[in-house]
C-alpha cells in the first residue's frame, strides 16, 4: 500500500518538472505573479465547485495559512526564479527542500534527528546539482533569493500540512481546493498592483497555463497534499528531487541539450537519495503517527 502512495505521490513532482521547459518556452516572460495566479485561482474555485466542501471552524485560517505558504509565496517566487535563472540553478535550490523539511520535522513536528534522511537529502541535492548545474551557469542574485525564499516557504508549508493534517470528512481535493483558492486570492490584488493588466495570451501562452494549471496545479496538488497526509514527511520531500530531473531530461530531449557523463552520475545519486528516503533502518524509531502529531 505505502509502495503505490509513493508511486501516485511521485506523479506531482514529475509533472512540476515541466515548470521550467513550459515557463522559458510558452508563457510570456515577465509575468510571474499572473503565471502563478492562473494556476492557482482557476483550479481552486474547480475543486471548490466539484467538491462543494468549505473550511470550518478554524479551518479558515489554517487553509489560508497553508494557502499563502504552499501557493501564494511559493509559486510567484518559484516563477521569478525559473526565469531569472538558468534552470538548472532554480532547480538546485528547490532541492534544498529536504534538507529544510527534515529540520523542521524536528523544530515543529519533534521528530527525532534523522542522520539517515539529513545524509541522504545531502546525497540527493549533490546529485541534481551534478545534474542540472553547467559551466556557463548564471547566479542572479535576486533569482538566488527567491528561489531559497520560496523552498523555504514551501518546506513550512509541507510540515503544517503534516502536522494539521486533514480535516475528518474532508477529501484531498477539497483540501487541495482550499489551499489553491487561498493562495490564488492572496495573489489576485498582488498581480494587479505590481503587473499591472494580463499580458496577450497566444496559443502556445493559453496551453502553457492550461498544463500548469490542471495537470501542473489541481491534480498533481491533490496527489500531493494526499501523499504528505499518508506518508512520512521526510520521505515525500525527497520525491520533490524528481521535479529537477524531469527538467534536465526535457532539456534533453526538447531544446537539444546534451547529457554528460557526470550528470548521468548525478541522477544514479538523485535515484539513490529517492529511493533511501522511502526506507527506514530497523534501528531508527519510528515517526510519529499523524494522530499523536495532531494532539
Amino acid at each position: 500500500m505505502k509502495i503505490l502512495v509513493t508511486s501516485v505521490t511521485a506523479l506531482a513532482p514529475l509533472v512540476w518538472g515541466t515548470t521550467y521547459v513550459v515557463t522559458t518556452e510558452l508563457l510570456p516572460p515577465g509575468h510571474p505573479l499572473f503565471a502563478a495566479l492562473v494556476r492557482s485561482l482557476p483550479a481552486g474555485l474547480i475543486a471548490i465547485a466539484l467538491t462543494r466542501t468549505p473550511p470550518r471552524g478554524n479551518w479558515w485560517l489554517k487553509a489560508a495559512m497553508l494557502g499563502l505558504l504552499n501557493i501564494g509565496v511559493f509559486l510567484p517566487l518559484l516563477f521569478v526564479s525559473a526565469e531569472r535563472l538558468p534552470g538548472g540553478v532554480a532547480a538546485t535550490l528547490g532541492a534544498a527542500q529536504p534538507l529544510l523539511v527534515a529540520v523542521l520535522a524536528v523544530a515543529v513536528l519533534r521528530q527525532s534527528p534523522s542522520a539517515w534522511h539529513f545524509a541522504w537529502g545531502i546525497v540527493g541535492m549533490a546529485g541534481v546539482g551534478l545534474v542540472v548545474i553547467g559551466p556557463a551557469a548564471g547566479f542572479d542574485p535576486i533569482g538566488i533569493a527567491a528561489g531559497l525564499a520560496g523552498t523555504s516557504a514551501m518546506a513550512l508549508g509541507v510540515i503544517l500540512t503534516k502536522r494539521w493534517g486533514r480535516p475528518a470528512g474532508v477529501g484531498p481535493t477539497a483540501y487541495a481546493g482550499w489551499q489553491l483558492t487561498a493562495g490564488g486570492l492572496f495573489l489576485l490584488p498582488l498581480t494587479w498592483i505590481f503587473e499591472g493588466a494580463p499580458p496577450a495570451i497566444d496559443g502556445p501562452a493559453a496551453l502553457g497555463h492550461l498544463w500548469l494549471g490542471l495537470p501542473g496545479g489541481l491534480i498533481a496538488y491533490i496527489l500531493w497534499f494526499r501523499g504528505i497526509t499518508t506518508l512520512p514527511v521526510t520521505s515525500v520531500a525527497v520525491l520533490g528531487l524528481l521535479s529537477p530531473m524531469v527538467a534536465a531530461l526535457l532539456g534533453a530531449v526538447l531544446l537539444g541539450q546534451l547529457l554528460r557523463p557526470v550528470q548521468l552520475l548525478g541522477f544514479a545519486l538523485a535515484l539513490a537519495a529517492i529511493v533511501a528516503a522511502q526506507l527506514t533502518p530497523r534501528n531508527m524509531n519510528p515517526q510519529p503517527s499523524l494522530e499523536r502529531i495532531n494532539r
